[in-house]
């Protein structure tokens, strides 16, 4: 069975980010939570719920994201896969399961979540994130031919493509980064629709437009 990580951003979700942890599937190797600098019981939470938590001072998804990517290069094992993944509870953790299947069956480098309208709830995505989306992608699709409808990021990707990426933004450019340079070194992909609602508490740390 293959190693597996998750990395979760985190930023004030006391109130979901035992729920994100409790619900993920017990093939995982490890839950890495990242606290990007809370003033509640993030951490605490975190820790009591089963999980590694990590602090990153400096405010952003990037900024965290790295932080657990550093903490990982330290190891002696290293993962087969890292799974990225909300601290808010909008994701529903056990499709987990469905991300890794095309890399563990099919050798598919990256896997997004991507977030379909038949299956989010009603006001899980503003209109503004719906357009951000759409816009995103479209341009995307029109300067590099990349064939995503999504920048979801919950999403799985195998750990030396992941590292080969020498990914570098710090804040909310995260997921199109990694999108971006995946299709430029020809990375292989596929979208998997996922279910989506609405999030627990106020919209904060996210590799998504929110």
């Amino acid at each position: 069975m293959p190693k597996i990580k998750v990395i979760i951003p985190a930023y004030n979700e006391e109130d979901s980010i035992a729920n994100v942890i409790k619900d993920i599937p017990t093939i995982v190797d490890e839950v890495i939570v990242v606290d990007n600098n809370s003033n509640d019981d993030t951490a605490k939470n975190a820790i009591n719920a089963g999980a590694t938590v990590l602090t990153e001072t400096k405010k952003g998804y990037g900024y965290a994201c790295l932080k657990a990517m550093d903490y990982i290069s330290n190891q002696t094992k290293k993962p087969d896969i890292i799974v990225f993944l909300d601290g808010d509870y909008s994701d529903y953790p056990e499709e987990l399961l469905k991300l890794v299947e095309p890399i563990i069956k099919n050798n598919t480098d990256l896997v997004i979540g991507a977030r379909k309208k038949e299956l989010r709830a009603a006001h899980s995505m503003t209109p503004q994130q719906v357009f951000g989306n759409w816009l995103a992608t479209f341009l995307m699709r029109i300067l590099y031919g990349a064939r995503f409808t999504d920048l979801g990021p919950f999403r799985a990707i195998k750990y030396e493509k992941l590292v080969a990426l020498h990914m570098k933004d710090k804040t909310y450019g995260w997921t199109v980064e990694m999108q971006l340079k995946a299709v430029k070194q020809k990375l292989s992909y596929v979208e998997i629709p996922v279910k989506y609602r609405q999030r627990i508490g106020i919209s904060k740390v996210s590799g998504t437009l929110k």
